[in-house]
């Protein structure tokens, strides 16, 4: 409750004093009686100061809700006067003392009636002539006496935070914090514990694991005769906390000092349970405790932290998932920019698949796998890419492309790979005669240039600055392994390769829900034969080139099953449309002419024929199965054929086929039979039974609206909401980056629906869908295998419309495993209605 009305500072000073914890005498002033000061409404200031006895010294501090939100700087040494100048020159010495009132004379002016701080600066004076002239500046710039009454200046000092707290600026940089419009802010008032006099006195902070890695480590910095965070600032004055060979420490000349300190961290631990950083003050050889917070933290650290108190039993399994922001588990999967590093900022583009890679800019896929090939790390820059690059994105360190959005082809292939990659950086212009790029300030980079692709903040930096490498340790495993014990929502990762197979695998993916099999043909010679079956006359020519491509898709699909182990592999028949294997420039038509040996203007005209206006609405997917059904033909033999391979080696294998692009019950039915034909005749050849499941991509509208009909020949749904989103809106998700940022600031959309699942739109068709399915087929299984998949909406879309699983690119799978274990506790959490 405390928290809510005096804000977390007040709430840990009251948990530290009833822990018996040596707290300096202190008032917390709530949200409503500072919101009250900040209109001129001051409370009784003698009722505040009569606990602090005759002439006090006293601190004010901010005390909001979140301390991430921040709030007005402390105020120390309120009550400093002249006649507590006297008493401590006797206590401390005239050097100390005059110093202490110089610095609130300065702070005071500065801090509370927002003077001009130069006019309080005098680096040339002594300290006591700096005080003369601090105090006749202040009568100058005031016109009033500085004020010795201890009264006055603390009501000066609370009005001037709470005012602080109420401008406009401060408003705007807690809102961006994620502050409500209206967080309040209490106040603290203590007591000053001096850090200065005689025996051993100073100040410091000290905390008991490492910020960066959350390991045990005796941490922070002591600063003899010092006040508070003058142990932050007076860095070459201080000393080290533990014994250290090097120097002096706190350990060594107060060591009953520090093994209190050792006790408070292991009391604030198991009361507090956290790991705190605790702000201290020792005074003539007594400990007083200022303040304990949050230990600050690296998403590494936070993982550790939160798994090393739960296995501690100081807090439960399921608090450590909940702990946990499933954005942390990203940036440990990944290198990434120090954020210690300096930045020079090319551009910003979009934030399309997370961490960071260096590398010298090349501008086609060819010079990537050159430039992997000699061992040079480079980064493939393109205007936007195709599935021909894939090859160059495999060579690569990172992309980054002009056009394109948080679904386009780069952005999805990318997160798959797990490459770095930066999409729809339109305001960069790429010169290709003269391989450079051209920022919007007018600096150019060129082919031997090294530049950084930050794919988690979208931005493109200039040389090298220090990165921070991934960190996939034996707590980031411990808490996923939480997370699965509790989530009620299956997770499966999106898998093309063997190699994306493996790194599923690896995150403990529940099998494979989305196998886009087209990827397969675009490595190694298969591009070539690829193209000798599009350039066939007829159906039996076509089979003729497609045997030869049957042998390596059986090998891809039987490596996927093997690395699977039996868990479920769903293949997605060839999908896109066939012009997208052709060359589209002069000397990509030239090399083909002389690899199929026909005239350069037959390959033209027949490169020109193949084109389409809308090509992503045009012949693919289940068109192209029905038009040309050797494709899907070889493709189920292949399936069916390392089906029995693995289930005759001891794997139980049940691949399940699913349809693109569909859009009428009739189209499932023609290649369901064709389909069902191949595994007879694979069950006949081989003399083996085997299993399968046939489901659908539900992909277009009215698909979705017509599942009651397809669902009758499909045992499953798997609902792709990259293409269903840009077929419900109209929108291309390679094109929508161009204006997608203005449609979104000016309100038209609330998130850019490639980003985020629109739950209203896309949402709607989704549950229809799934209402229609299930009336269709009654156990049908449902998934969701789009990009969507891996984010928290999503899933929590998918939970509550009863889907069995989502599917994501195989680097998201962690983050989708998190975010489902938190929102099924934050269900169990939620009361019976």
């Amino acid at each position: 409750m405390v928290g809510s009305v005096h804000g977390g500072r007040a709430k840990c000073l009251q948990r530290l004093i009833r822990l018996e914890m040596p707290v300096p005498k202190t008032i917390a002033l709530s949200f409503d009686t500072v919101s009250q000061i900040s209109k001129g409404e001051m409370p009784d200031m003698a009722a505040i100061l009569a606990p602090f006895g005759a002439g006090p010294l006293l601190s004010i501090r901010p005390s909001s809700q979140d301390p991430d939100w921040g709030g007005p700087g402390a105020i120390l040494n309120i009550g400093m006067n002249a006649a507590k100048h006297t008493e401590l020159c006797a206590r401390i010495g005239e050097p100390a003392a005059t110093r202490l009132y110089l610095r609130f004379v300065q702070s005071y002016a500065v801090h509370v009636h927002r003077l001009d701080p130069e006019a309080f600066e005098y680096p040339d004076s002594t300290d006591a002539e700096a005080l003369k002239r601090a105090l006749e500046a202040y009568e100058y710039e005031t016109d009033e006496v500085f004020p010795d009454e201890p009264a006055v200046q603390l009501a000066e000092a609370l009005r001037s935070m709470a005012r602080a707290w109420d401008g406009t600026s401060a408003r705007l940089l807690r809102e961006a914090k994620g502050a409500p419009a209206d967080a309040g802010l209490g106040l603290v008032v203590q007591a000053m514990a001096m850090g200065l006099g005689a025996g051993e006195c100073g100040a410091g902070l000290i905390q008991f694991v490492s910020s960066r890695t959350g390991q045990p480590q005796v941490t922070g910095r002591y600063v003899a005769q010092s006040q508070r965070r003058q142990a932050l600032i007076e860095a070459d004055n201080a000393i080290y906390l533990t014994r250290d060979p090097r120097g002096p420490s706190l350990e060594d000349r107060v060591p009953d000092v520090f093994a209190q300190l050792l006790e408070i961290g292991d009391v604030c631990r198991r009361n507090l349970r956290e790991e705190m950083m605790v702000e201290f003050t020792i005074e003539s050889g007594i400990l007083w405790i200022l303040d304990a917070v949050r230990v600050p933290r690296a998403s590494r650290a936070a993982v550790r932290i939160a798994v090393a108190l739960a296995s501690d039993k100081v807090i439960p399994r399921e608090e450590a998932v909940m702990r946990i922001q499933p954005t942390a588990l990203s940036e440990l999967l990944h290198r990434q920019v120090d954020p210690k590093a300096a930045r020079d900022l090319i551009v910003k583009g979009i934030a399309a698949s997370p961490g960071a890679a260096t590398g010298r800019l090349v501008f086609t896929s060819n010079d990537a796998q050159a430039s992997a090939a000699r061992g040079d790390a480079c980064i493939l820059v393109r205007r936007e890419t195709t599935p021909e690059d894939i090859r160059g994105m495999h060579a690569a360190q990172a992309v980054l492309t002009m056009r394109g959005g948080i679904t386009s082809h780069a952005a999805v292939i990318g997160r798959g790979l797990g490459l770095p990659c930066v999409v729809g950086a339109s305001a960069l212009k790429i010169d290709r005669k003269n391989l450079r790029i051209i920022g919007p300030d007018g600096r150019t980079f060129g082919e031997d240039d090294i530049i950084t692709v930050d794919g988690t903040t979208g931005d493109i930096l200039a040389g090298a600055p220090a990165t921070v490498e991934a960190s996939l340790d034996d707590a980031f495993q411990t808490l996923l392994q939480w997370a699965d014990d509790v989530r009620d929502i299956g997770v499966r990762a999106n898998a093309d390769t063997p190699d994306d197979a493996q790194t599923a695998r690896n995150f403990a993916a529940e099998g494979i829900g989305l196998c886009r099999t087209e990827h397969m043909f675009f490595s190694g010679d298969r591009l070539g034969v690829m193209r000798e079956m599009i350039f066939a006359d007829n159906a039996d020519d076509r089979r003729a080139v497609l045997d030869r491509l049957m042998p390596m898709q059986r090998a891809d699909f039987a490596a996927l099953f093997e690395i699977m182990a039996g868990l479920p592999v769903c293949i997605r028949l060839f999908d896109p449309p066939l012009h997208e294997f052709l060359p589209s420039d002069k000397a990509g038509m030239r090399d083909l002419s002389e690899q199929l040996a026909l005239p350069l203007a037959a390959v033209t005209e027949r490169v020109a024929a193949m084109a389409e206006y809308n090509p992503m609405l045009g012949m693919r997917g289940v068109r192209l199965g029905i038009t040309i059904p050797e494709i899907y033909e070889m493709q189920a033999r292949a399936i069916f054929e390392a089906t029995v391979d693995a289930n005759q080696n001891g794997a139980k294998v049940v691949p399940e086929i699913m349809i693109p692009v569909v859009s009428a019950m009739r189209e499932v039915e023609l290649v369901k039979s064709r389909i069902d034909a191949i595994a007879a005749s694979v069950r006949a050849n081989r003399q083996y039974d085997f299993e399968y499941r046939l489901g659908v991509m539900v992909e277009t509208p009215r698909a979705a609206l017509r599942a009651e009909d397809i669902a009758q020949y499909a045992e499953f749904l798997s609902f792709g909401t990259n293409d269903l989103t840009q077929m419900t809106y109209g929108l291309s998700r390679d094109d929508a980056g161009r204006f997608m940022s203005a449609y979104v600031q000016q309100g038209v959309y609330e998130e850019d629906p490639f980003h985020s699942l629109d739950i209203e739109g896309v949402g709607e068709l989704l549950s229809i869908g799934a209402e229609r399915g299930r009336k269709g087929r009654k156990d049908i299984t449902l998934s969701l295998c789009g990009e969507h998949g891996g984010t928290r909406s999503a899933i929590a879309f998918c939970r509550k419309q009863g889907f069995d699983y989502v599917s994501c690119s195989p680097f998201r799978v962690p983050v989708a495993r998190l975010s489902a274990a938190q929102l099924t506790l934050l269900d169990k959490r939620k009361p019976a209605i």
